[in-house]
């Protein structure tokens, strides 16, 4: 089969990785693709929110499959326009991309159907906002309603806090038409999980939980990111707990959907998860694999993903066939200096194959680029060090040891990935 992963990022590469392990798998396009992908991928210069390039491509190079990694296009219709062209793609479709394309959408699909979730109120003024603030009292979160590259939500300690986040995002504009709504929000107390499921429209098979690391620095301090590091599996999330966030969170979410407009949901369902005292509750969901749990579920998925893809894409999904492995893995993330603020780009990265000749650690490309044979930095996180082992705190210390090889100007890691797990384990940081 000849495969397009449509994105440029992390989980892209890990998309590519993981699909190049089947026997199933022909040549592959990665459109635009980065430095990593171009290893095991013909990488093709088209934009990933250029639907009418992307849509072209397919049908020039007569695509078996198209795998659309980030939300944009999905939210913008791809997986719509490839399905009319009669090309296949997993991915859902614009009505179902709503999920993760309006928080608030989301938010009254739950409310209506039962869904375990946090308290909330939507507002489009700014002395709404403040006064429904207010009136859930403090600690508040602060949502911008559209897509915000995971760096839409606030968590205001004080009423000055939420003051000023509803006013970067109501009066400043910071996220443009994303930020014109906005959504005030219960903080949840608990222990956070990431669950990602392959869904057919009627059926589900979720992955290994996992856990993301929003915040930029040590301690869970710092500024919300794209994500700093994941882990999995993540053992707040009991194997009782799965089959409840199965039954009450995916396969509920997939029923309401349908049953709010007929909209037939086919792809990954990501559900970002509080698991509090009464239980999970959901935070927010998304519409694609996370990034960077991608890029520890990938490796843990014990299964040839191109046939659970095309199993998914025609409603035929088989849950006993999607199997995982028994151990863990470990992502640190490599950012450029500054983020998630301003940074600069074009730095050359050093020691790549050095840490690639780690037994069980892979490296997977977020912001890179090749420039006169050498690998440079493209965006704000630029690399993903994985490793994978039998338990997490192995996983660690190759992921870290991965980490200390690369190098390139201004680079940022978290010293601390995995450390609520280590702390229930027992076990001390492997960070450096």
């Amino acid at each position: 089969m000849k495969i397009l992963v449509v994105g440029s990022g992390g989980r892209e590469h890990a998309l590519v990785w993981k699909i190049a392990q089947s026997p199933l798998a022909g040549e592959i396009l990665a459109a635009p693709g980065n430095a990593g992908t171009a290893t095991l991928a013909r990488n093709v210069a088209v934009a990933a929110d250029d639907i009418e390039g992307l849509v072209r491509l397919a049908a020039d190079e007569r695509v078996d499959l198209t795998v659309v990694g980030p939300e944009v296009p999905l939210t913008m219709g791809l997986a719509d326009r490839l399905a009319d062209a009669g090309l296949p793609v997993f991915g859902p479709s614009a009505a179902g991309a709503r999920i993760e394309g309006s928080k608030w959408f989301a938010k009254e699909l739950m409310q209506k159907g039962g869904i375990p979730t946090a308290a909330a109120y939507l507002a489009n003024t700014r002395e709404d906002a403040l006064s429904r603030a207010g009136e859930l009292g403090y600690p508040v979160v602060i949502k911008a309603d559209g897509l915000a590259a995971g760096k839409g939500v606030v968590i205001a300690q004080s009423a000055a806090e939420a003051e000023a986040a509803i006013d970067d995002m109501l009066v400043r504009g910071r996220f443009g038409a994303s930020g014109k709504r906005v959504l005030i929000e219960e903080c949840l107390k608990g222990e956070e999980a990431s669950i990602l499921a392959f869904v057919d429209g009627e059926r589900s098979a979720l992955m290994v939980p996992s856990q993301d690391h929003k915040r930029a620095f040590d301690g869970d301090e710092g500024p919300n990111t794209g994500g700093m590091g994941a882990y999995a599996p993540a053992p707040v999330v009991t194997p009782a707990m799965l089959g409840t966030i199965k039954r009450d969170i995916i396969d509920a979410t997939v029923r309401a959907l349908r049953d709010a407009d007929g909209t037939v949901y086919r792809g990954v369902l990501y559900a970002g998860l509080m698991v509090t005292e009464e239980g999970p509750k959901v935070i927010e969901f998304n519409c694609r694999f996370g990034d960077p749990e991608a890029q520890v579920t990938l490796p843990l998925l014990d299964a040839d993903i191109v046939e659970v893809m095309v199993a998914t894409v025609r409603g035929e999904l088989d849950p006993s066939a999607v199997k995982t492995s028994s151990g863990s893995a470990a992502c640190v993330v490599m950012a450029s200096g500054g983020y998630p603020g301003s940074y600069e780009k074009g730095k050359v990265v050093g020691g790549l194959s050095s840490a690639g000749a780690i037994d069980d650690v892979v490296v997977f490309h977020a912001g890179t680029a090749e420039r006169d044979g050498d690998v440079v930095t493209s965006g704000g996180r630029v690399l993903g060090v994985t490793g994978v082992a039998d338990d997490l705190s192995a996983a660690l210390v190759l992921a870290y040891e991965g980490v200390r090889v690369i190098a390139f100007a201004g680079a940022h890691h978290r010293k601390d990935i995995g450390h609520r797990a280590l702390a229930r384990s027992g076990a001390g940081s492997t960070g450096s």
